[in-house]
Order: C-alpha cells, then sequence, then structure tokens
C-alpha cells in the first residue's frame, strides 16, 4: 500500500522529501540550497508528473524545456542532481527502468566568456589603483586575494588569530558564510582547503599594522552582511581605471595561479597553495597555461639540442 502510495507521488514532491532525507546535513549549505533551486525548477516545469510516470521520454522533455533558458553546463549540472534521486527510485522499484540512460543534454549557447585572469603587466597597473588606507577597506581585500589566491569565502572569514607574522603564514581553516542574511563562519570546502600560505614579507608587515587594534577571533573584513557584488563592483571601477580587462575577484585566485605557473612554481605547490584536493584539478584548470610553457620548453630543448652537433 506504501508502495502504491509512493507510485502515485508527483516526482517534484518525492523530489523534495529524497533531499530532505538524503542531503540536508550532509551536504554545505551552498550546495543544498543548488538542489533546493532544482526542486523550484522541477514544481514549475513537471507540476503534473507523476513518479510512476517518470520514463526517457518525459525526462528528456524536462532536461529540454529547462535547456530552453539555461546553458549546457548548467543543464548538466541539474541533469546530475536530479539523476540521484531518480536512480533510487529505480532501486526502490518505484520506477520501472533508468529514465536518465542514453540522455541528450542540450543548452542555449554559452555567454561570451569572461576573462579568466590577468597577465603581470595588468596586475601591477590593477595594485597601483588601489587605494590602501591606513584602514581596512575593500581594497585591502582585492591586494590580499591577488597576493594569496585565496577563495572569496575563506578571505572574508579571516581573523587576526589566523596571521602568524613571525612565520609570515595565513592559517586558512574555515571560510565565511555569506549568502544569508547573517553571515558566519562554517567549514572550509574540503579538508585540502585546510592549509598555510606563505606571505611575501611587505604584505605581512602592512597586514601586521591594518589588524592590530581589531579583536582577535572577529573577521577583519567583515562588519556588515556581505554582498560579492559589492566587491566586484569596486573591482570593477578599478579594471577600467587602469585600462585592463574587466574580472571578478574569483578571477583574481585564477590570477595568482597563472603568474606563479608561468613564473616556473610545481603545479604541486600551485596545488597546495590554493588547497586542491588533487593536482589533477589544478592541471584541468590551468592546461592552457601548461601547454604553452611546454611549447617554450620544446623550443629551448630544440634549441640546445641543434647546438649540440
Amino acid at each position: 500500500m506504501a508502495r502504491q502510495k509512493k507510485t502515485g507521488q508527483l516526482f517534484h514532491e518525492y523530489f523534495e522529501e529524497w533531499v530532505a532525507l538524503y542531503k540536508e546535513g550532509a551536504v554545505r549549505p551552498l550546495t543544498l540550497r543548488k538542489y533546493e533551486i532544482a526542486q523550484q525548477y522541477l514544481v514549475e516545469l513537471t507540476p503534473n508528473l507523476k513518479l510512476s510516470e517518470m520514463d526517457r521520454k518525459s525526462y528528456q522533455k524536462l532536461l529540454n524545456d529547462y535547456a530552453v533558458t539555461h546553458e549546457r553546463q548548467t543543464t548538466m549540472d541539474f541533469h546530475h542532481q536530479i539523476k540521484g534521486a531518480i536512480l533510487d527510485a529505480v532501486d526502490e522499484g518505484l520506477i520501472t527502468q533508468n529514465p536518465t540512460r542514453k540522455i541528450i543534454i542540450k543548452g542555449k549557447e554559452p555567454a561570451k566568456k569572461k576573462p579568466k585572469f590577468l597577465n603581470q603587466f595588468e596586475v601591477q597597473a590593477l595594485l597601483k589603483q588601489l587605494n590602501l588606507t591606513d584602514k581596512i577597506n575593500w581594497d585591502w581585500f582585492i591586494l590580499l586575494v591577488t597576493k594569496t589566491g585565496l577563495r572569496f569565502s575563506e578571505a572574508l572569514a579571516l581573523t587576526p588569530n589566523d596571521f602568524d607574522f613571525a612565520k609570515q603564514q595565513i592559517d586558512v581553516n574555515k571560510s565565511w558564510s555569506y549568502k544569508g542574511t547573517n553571515g558566519s563562519f562554517q567549514p572550509t570546502k574540503n579538508e585540502s582547503s585546510k592549509r598555510k600560505i606563505q606571505l611575501d614579507w611587505q604584505t605581512a608587515m602592512q597586514f601586521s599594522q591594518l589588524i592590530k587594534n581589531i579583536d582577535m577571533d572577529k573577521p577583519i573584513f567583515v562588519t556588515k552582511r556581505i554582498f560579492n557584488s559589492t566587491i566586484n563592483n569596486r573591482l570593477k571601477v578599478l579594471c577600467m581605471q587602469a585600462d585592463i580587462p574587466v574580472i571578478t575577484v574569483h578571477s583574481l585566485r585564477h590570477t595568482h595561479a597563472s603568474l606563479l605557473i608561468f613564473s616556473g612554481v610545481s603545479i604541486a605547490s600551485v596545488a597546495k597553495r590554493l588547497g586542491h584536493s588533487s593536482m589533477t584539478t589544478t592541471q584541468e584548470t590551468y592546461l592552457h597555461i601548461i601547454q604553452e610553457l611546454e611549447n617554450q620548453d620544446n623550443e629551448k630543448i630544440m634549441r640546445y639540442l641543434s647546438q649540440l652537433m
């Protein structure tokens, strides 16, 4: 009887229950929010679809409807969020066959890609525009992310306790949840995100003076509710003043990594500094830079070998 009731249940209701049962408390709040948004789309796109009626055709139509207003990668992410619940329903015998097999992922044309990082000369031009006052402001935040490659939420979570000026290090051990009404500390993205980042002596000296009067366990940058658009808007102004491509704060992290790779720092060291869970992530993200350096190395090899005769 319970099984019959389940199969007659609306699919978006089943998905909502599945998220509450398997995802709440098991994934980060930001990830959980993505599942909740997916559930809202199910209500919008398949308000009357019953769990028992979910087949390959109805599932393909769901993805096609979603893809009308989303890029292919976003549609792929949506598919992966929904697929977990569907496979569990198949395992429970609530759906007779797996409707996600041989599915086609579509999507609208992707928007024009924004620059992912700046080169060394553009970074120098940007830093010259910073208004580095004797009190903490967002320009100091931009400088620190540029110099460390910290994630946005990691930089927001920094307290004076996290700075070891004797060793010129920052201890990254938490992040800041800024999407809710009241921000709060939360765990880092993963275990490998917990790390110590070396600071150059100049930045260490500057911050030692800036934060000396701030409570040791309070965020140095957060005084009220934070929106990443606030910092991105400030960065946009600075980029325009410097006459360089307009990038986001997250792109400063890419910039930091790319400059290190171009300067000859090993992939292993860059991965550790960024808090990547594996070098594979770093290699995939910066593949184009690695390939460019390999081409330069090949030219050096050929020049050297030609001189041996």
